[in-house]
């Protein structure tokens, strides 16, 4: 399943719980890696990735959890 992370609407948010729950949810992500997509979420682009579907209710639930828009692409 491939999701577009379109923003994060968290007053404040947690770079480090971001990075973390990028890393954990998709399926070709390493934890620098994440932490880059973190910084280019919070300056405003969209980013995109890929996740595995087995885990897609508990990943999206984090997803909100943070304050994080997304799309569902595929």
């Amino acid at each position: 399943m491939k999701l577009n992370l379109l923003s994060c609407n968290a007053q404040r948010p947690d770079r480090r719980a971001i990075a973390k729950c990028i890393a954990e949810i998709s399926s070709n992500i390493d934890g620098s890696l994440s932490n880059e997509l973190t910084d280019i979420l919070l300056e405003g682009d969209p980013v995109d990735i890929e996740m595995e579907d087995r885990n897609s209710g508990s990943a999206l639930r984090a997803l909100r959890k943070l304050n994080i828009d997304y799309e569902i692409i595929e």
